[in-house]
């Protein structure tokens, strides 16, 4: 089916045929093509970033205990919106690369600089965790985390496109997916520590217990 029976502003039922086009123009590909699965993972990861931010939207901001804490909100929608940056860039037609523009449909290097000086800034200002830690502390924790193990499939189908596609391979993309999931990480624990949580050791000592119940003060020290 090329046409639907009826009008709608969405959908135009060329995609019944299990192929998708690309931005620019040029040939379509089918919906399992690597360069699909890459652009459709990272749309993935901003659907679960947007979880993050419906969750943080909810939360009365004078709860918010840190500086880092209380700018979540602002710092997950800028991402949302790079992230359509490298979208827009795996999503590019390969015979239309000189059409592309920097922070708009190609990943610049500027957008890379800023990712190293978030994950600078929010590393030093929570305190990290010496141990593999198990996902699921908060609500807002829990979105980054996925949104983060997204992003390294969308990386992983990234590597696989640019092993093909030199543009690609020589470009910004592949730095900039692996710094953010990097930051994401980081993310996940300033929202955790935000809330006054601890994240939950994967591997604890024997006989230990994994405690979810917010720290106080009285109980910081055992």
């Amino acid at each position: 089916m090329s046409r639907l029976p009826f009008e709608s502003a969405v959908a135009t039922g060329r995609g019944d045929d299990g192929t998708t086009g690309l931005l620019f123009g040029g040939d379509r590909v089918s919906k399992d093509d690597p360069r699909t699965e890459a652009f459709g993972t990272v749309d993935e990861a901003v659907a679960a970033l947007g979880l993050a931010r419906a969750e943080l939207r909810e939360m009365d901001p004078e709860l918010a205990l840190t500086p880092a804490f209380a700018g979540l909100s602002d710092l997950v929608l800028r991402i949302q919106r790079e992230l359509f940056v490298v979208g827009a860039e795996l999503a590019t037609a390969p015979g239309a690369k000189d059409r592309q523009r920097d922070g708009e449909t190609r990943v610049s290097q500027a957008m890379v600089d800023d990712i190293d000086t978030t994950l600078r800034e929010m590393e030093a200002s929570i305190e990290l965790p010496r141990v593999f830690v198990v996902p699921g502390e908060t609500r807002v924790s829990a979105a980054l985390e996925l949104a983060r193990t997204l992003l390294r499939r969308a990386e992983r189908r990234s590597v696989t496109v640019a092993a093909h596609d030199e543009t690609l391979a020589s470009g910004r993309l592949l730095p900039y997916l692996n710094r953010l999931a990097d930051l994401l990480w980081i993310l996940a624990r300033v929202a955790e520590q935000g809330e006054a949580r601890q994240a939950t050791v994967a591997r604890p000592e024997r006989g230990a217990t994994a405690d979810p119940r917010p720290s106080s003060p009285a109980r910081s020290k055992r």
